[in-house]
């Protein structure tokens, strides 16, 4: 486990980087969302990023966030960027406080269903295959987002905020920064054909975070750069 001190100088290190990119992409930077991502770390550093002023971490797995939530501050929030196997909805219903991995017509309603019988409403965003890396989840075109975007927003429980994608790992930039612009092209198409507010755009990592910025990402997913390798 690293210590508060190399966490902090982590944490000034990809801050510096987020306000150079905005400043490259005239964007003002509190326009960009940083959130820690802690798979695979104990709850330790979940509750560093919350000391640090972070309100929400992100979570890969639902079985692994449901063992770390309760030893975290409890006004902690809890995202879901990792798949959602189907028969895992009811555990992310209950676990999570946003769920970024939306990637099926099928998926969504059973999450949905979930949802009702616990009574919440959980914010989604919808993946996207945007970079088209058959290693990657999330729907492959836009007929399949558009479907599964109609689905999701027939779903009561769930509120659809935006759209996620995660771009082949180690990809060279101009390829990241084709998915980057790929996903913004069909959130705005989305937004246009079904009147649906879809504010968030979940893109950029550690390695890619400059290329998502300036490509208009309203949420960025840092765990290596924070929180080192494990």
């Amino acid at each position: 486990m690293l210590t508060r001190e190399q966490f902090h100088a982590n944490l000034a290190a990809v801050r510096a980087r987020i306000g150079a990119a905005c400043a490259d992409a005239g964007r003002d930077p509190r326009s960009v969302l940083l959130l820690p991502v802690t798979k695979t770390h104990p709850a330790e550093a979940a509750a560093l990023a919350f000391e640090a002023g972070y309100g929400a971490v992100g979570e890969n797995r639902a079985q692994e966030a449901a063992a770390k939530r309760p030893l975290a501050p409890a006004a902690l929030r809890w995202e879901l960027i990792g798949h959602l196997q189907s028969n895992k909805a009811k555990l992310a219903a209950a676990t999570f406080d946003r769920v970024q991995s939306l990637d099926s017509p099928e998926l969504a309603e059973k999450l949905g269903r979930s949802c009702v019988e616990i009574g919440k409403t959980l914010p989604v965003l919808l993946q996207a295959n945007a970079g088209h890396d058959s290693a990657k989840a999330g729907v492959a075109d836009f007929d399949a987002l558009l479907r599964l975007a109609e689905t999701a927003a027939a779903c009561p429980a769930l509120r659809i905020e935006g759209l996620m994608t995660i771009p082949a790992l180690d990809a060279d930039p101009a390829v990241a920064r084709r998915a980057f612009d790929t996903l913004r092209g069909w959130r705005d198409t989305l937004a246009e054909r079904t009147g649906l507010a879809l504010p968030q755009l979940s893109m950029g990592m550690s390695g890619d975070l400059e290329s998502a910025i300036a490509a208009g990402a309203t949420i960025i997913r840092v765990g290596t750069a924070l929180f080192g390798v494990r």
